[in-house]
């Protein structure tokens, strides 16, 4: 006895049951699903069905925005969840207040992550640009890195 293809409701549920997707993540997965030849009508297939989702509360931009403060805010500088926040779509006013929480932290989670990384200070200059490019490559910001490379020296003072 065989199942016939997911429904779009039944796919965005899937979806969510991996991990929190925003509406606009979900509209370009289910596009691709949707039955309909006419794309005004696909979109307005997929619209109802997200909308069911969020007055059931399975879609919350919110939730998407926490999770990837919580995912990858241990890792990453607030210019790179700035990054990821708006490839997911996600409203720019939450954007904004997301990344303010972020960024009450970003000091301490940009030491954590060179500390992970590297553990000491570098001994000469070269070795100081590579641990400054490390930095900026996980999004976080000059003025961050410049304080959490240079007090890396002047660390052992303060013991």
């Amino acid at each position: 006895m065989g199942f016939g293809a997911p429904s779009l409701k039944g796919r965005a549920l899937r979806y969510l049951a991996q991990r929190e997707h925003s509406r606009a993540e979900l509209e370009r997965k289910l596009a691709r699903h949707a039955e309909d030849t006419d794309d005004a009508s696909a979109a307005a297939q997929i619209g109802r069905a997200l909308d069911e989702l969020a007055a059931h509360g399975f879609l919350s931009e919110e939730r998407v925005a926490e999770s990837v403060l919580s995912g990858q805010g241990q890792r990453f500088g607030a210019r790179r969840l700035k990054q990821t926040l708006q490839a997911k779509g996600l409203d720019p006013a939450l954007v904004a207040a997301t990344l303010q929480q972020a960024r009450g932290t970003e000091l301490e989670r940009a030491r954590q992550v060179w500390q992970r990384k590297f553990g000491a200070p570098a001994d000469d200059a070269a070795g100081r640009a590579k641990q400054m490019r490390f930095l900026a490559a996980r999004g976080f910001d000059g003025d961050v890195i410049r304080r959490v490379v240079q007090g890396a020296d002047h660390s052992d003072d303060d013991a």
